[in-house]
């Protein structure tokens, strides 16, 4: 991408590049994913115009490629991806935090996966030096998400416990090094007990494997008192046993749905303990709350990848042409941290 920077610059005049992107033919497997081509618009004042290197999967994208989770208003309904990492090509008119050749990382509604990205100014984070742009591709989404979920809404903090739902999936083990980092425990559960062990090593104070469903005994056994907070993609299946195991004034921050949509709740245990629970995404967001998440974030943890204190977890960095692949590893649940995809 450097041999580009002759032809990066501040924009002045409409332009049209055609960029090569995932295109999604029709809801369905894998196999309706293909390499397209789309234009990409002249970035608006407060924009600025993205060459991507690399860009993060997400289940999200499963989702939206089986037609359950459609792209939020201006946003391509067809082309997935809401996390990247590249090079500034160009910025608009009123842009002055960002020039040509910068090395960026960010969230979007979507798009993501092409070669080529327009965001807005405000929701860029610079690239730590010492982070490829495949790793760098690993961290927006999912550093983000349990950043938001367990320090900004959960408000965990010191000494106190976060229980940890998928803990081996990208946001599961992104919210091991965030606790780590604001001292506290971390219980963290997981169907596969092949993948309990990878997080103990990078953290996790407690594993937890999930037998038939079952979770609630085991997370007491370590958890007498309760956790204080709980971090679930898991949504209806779990809820019962979420509040079970809840401390007094706890915080459930429920961020997925793969268990359902629909549950069962106590609602006598929820007022005796004075829990709350708080649903959360980051996709539909206004440009403003993202704008003042990426700057939280960028403010108290981005420096911390530059000591180590976090990284970003990579299973395996593949071709963008594998998109199918990666596809089908994400859908049989094979994976440990992120599936990063390159072009």
């Amino acid at each position: 991408m450097d041999a580009l920077d002759g032809r990066r610059r501040r924009v002045t005049m409409l332009r049209m590049p055609a960029a090569k992107a995932i295109r999604i033919r029709e809801p369905g497997g894998p196999e309706v994913l293909e390499v397209g081509e789309i234009d990409v618009p002249n970035p608006g004042p407060s924009q600025v115009l993205i060459e991507v290197a690399a860009a993060g999967l997400n289940r999200a994208d499963c989702l939206q490629r089986r037609g359950f989770y459609p792209a939020p208003p201006g946003v391509p309904p067809d082309v997935p991806g809401l996390e990247f990492a590249g090079v500034v090509d160009s910025v608009g008119a009123s842009v002055d935090t960002w020039k040509p050749g910068d090395r960026v990382m960010g969230i979007v509604g979507g798009g993501a996966m092409s070669t080529h990205v327009i965001t807005e100014a405000a929701e860029l984070m610079p690239i730590p030096d010492a982070l490829s742009f495949s790793d760098a591709a690993a961290i927006p989404e999912v550093f983000l998400t349990a950043y938001d979920a367990i320090i900004l809404q959960g408000g965990l903090g010191n000494a106190e416990t976060v229980l940890l739902h998928a803990v081996a999936s990208g946001v599961g083990t992104a919210a091991i090094q965030l606790a780590n980092v604001v001292g506290a425990d971390s219980v963290g559960t997981s169907r596969t007990p092949d993948k309990l062990p990878r997080c103990t090593e990078l953290g996790l104070t407690h594993a937890v494997l999930v037998e038939n469903g079952q979770f609630a005994d085991a997370v007491k056994s370590v958890a007498p008192n309760g956790v204080n907070v709980i971090l679930d993609t898991v949504g209806a299946a779990y809820l019962s046993q979420n509040v079970q195991v809840i401390a007094k004034q706890g915080r459930l921050i429920v961020i997925g749905l793969m268990g359902g949509v629909k549950g069962e709740l106590n609602l006598g245990q929820l007022l005796g303990k004075r829990a709350s629970i708080h649903g959360s995404v980051l996709r539909s967001r206004s440009r403003e709350e993202k704008a003042r998440l990426t700057k939280s974030f960028s403010e108290e943890m981005l420096g911390k990848f530059t000591t180590g204190e976090l990284k970003p977890i990579i299973d395996d960095v593949l071709s963008m042409s594998d998109i199918q692949a990666a596809h089908r590893r994400m859908d049989a649940n094979e994976t440990f941290g992120k599936l990063v995809l390159a072009w």
